[in-house]
């Protein structure tokens, strides 16, 4: 970084506006960071623009959340890194946590009930779109036995999404260590050292999870921010199963709502976190699940972004990617089970056959689907059909 660097003034303004406008999901946020930093402005280079694209997704978590972070930290250093990173979460933070008051408070007219509803009857076909967006990259880059290992990954990490959901960060992970032994790329002795000390840790966490209260919550905010391979929909079988069926924070319709919402807002989908959040404990577990699940992206990027060079060359790492992520994609797949399952009601099954049309056959955006999902489920609502609980 040197004195052509933006202002942190000039930060906040650029990020928030990406934050503000950000609809779309990551292959959006990607483009306006690009535009911002590389085009127009030349803060970053092109080379160092794509190198950062790829470590971000060696890591885990919300990757275009963390390149965001990593843009602020490239050209105003630390606190540019916080200014940002903060500044393209919250526009989206507030308008999310907002309308989780919304829908999940009281009791809202019918119409909106009904909105929520239809936008929710169509989150399954979103996922399948959503994984089948990273699959197909992935298909055409491998041959042979890469095609293969892919399908084994992915078929795993689809089973464990449609069956097995609150263990599912075990068996993404434990593809991916899979993976790095088929290679021999196993670390050095010498960091090898300390590796029981983060697993002993992720079982206390887990422990103390079992009892329930602000400890659940934090450790399935813990789970979407920091364990998560992917992309951003992986984040919807690791939450679905703590927040409907072991804690009870939420019924099957709203936690779709609550994925739905994560859609058409702007912003990284892992602000469907603070919906569930807010379903647990209101708006403070809203916030306290929002900093939980966003924290890591900051601290990996402070504490990790000048190394991003060696991360890109560790073996390890690399290996360890190539089994959690498919792993990851089947698992985003794989969530399309559960939440066509949850749906209660014949008019939303037709929703989503109409939403699989559109994106699929039709090629429309995700967010024009949900919007129209939600009219559809509106007009439904108005005209009396049955409504989820």
């Amino acid at each position: 970084m040197d004195g052509s660097g933006p202002g942190l003034a000039e930060v906040a303004r650029q990020w928030g506006r990406i934050g503000v406008v950000g609809f779309g999901g990551p292959p959006a946020h990607v483009h306006l960071l690009r535009e911002l930093c590389v085009e127009r402005r030349g803060w970053i280079g092109e080379r160092q623009f794509e190198d950062a694209i790829a470590a971000t997704n060696l890591l885990p978590g919300p990757a275009s959340t963390q390149l965001a972070v990593f843009c602020g930290w490239r050209v105003r250093g630390p606190i540019g890194a916080v200014v940002g990173g903060l500044c393209f979460i919250l526009p989206g933070l507030v308008l999310i946590v907002a309308l989780a008051v919304l829908f999940l408070s009281g009791s809202p007219p019918e119409w909106l009930r009904g909105a929520g509803a239809g936008a929710g009857a169509a989150v399954a076909a979103v996922a399948v779109d959503a994984g089948l967006r990273l699959a197909l990259p992935a298909w055409a880059r491998g041959a042979g036995p890469e095609r293969v290992r892919l399908v084994v990954y992915a078929a795993i990490g689809a089973a464990a999404a449609a069956t097995i959901g609150p263990w599912l960060v075990v068996v993404l992970l434990a593809c991916g260590v899979a993976e790095v032994l088929r290679r021999g790329a196993l670390p050095r002795p010498s960091r090898r050292a300390g590796a029981g000390l983060p697993a002993h840790l992720l079982l206390a966490a887990g422990g103390a999870a079992a009892t329930g209260g602000l400890a659940a919550l934090t450790w399935t905010a813990f789970k979407v921010g920091a364990l998560s391979y992917g992309g951003g929909f992986v984040i919807i079988p690791l939450m679905q199963s703590d927040a409907v069926d072991r804690y009870g924070w939420m019924t099957d319709g709203e936690f779709l709502n609550a994925v739905a919402l994560g859609q058409v807002t702007p912003g990284p989908v892992t602000h469907t976190v603070a919906v569930v959040g807010y379903a647990a404990a209101g708006v403070g577990g809203a916030l306290l699940a929002a900093a939980v699940a966003f924290g890591p992206s900051f601290a990996f990027i402070l504490l990790g972004a000048d190394r991003f060079d060696r991360l890109l060359a560790d073996r390890t790492a690399r290996a360890f990617l190539d089994g959690a992520a498919p792993a990851a994609i089947g698992a985003i797949l794989g969530s399309a089970v559960p939440l066509a399952l949850a749906l209660s009601e014949s008019w939303q099954v037709a929703v989503l056959a109409g939403a699989a049309l559109a994106l699929f056959a039709l090629r429309r955006g995700v967010v024009l689907t949900l919007l129209v999902a939600g009219i559809a489920g509106a007009l439904a609502g108005l005209l009396g059909a049955p409504l989820p609980i």
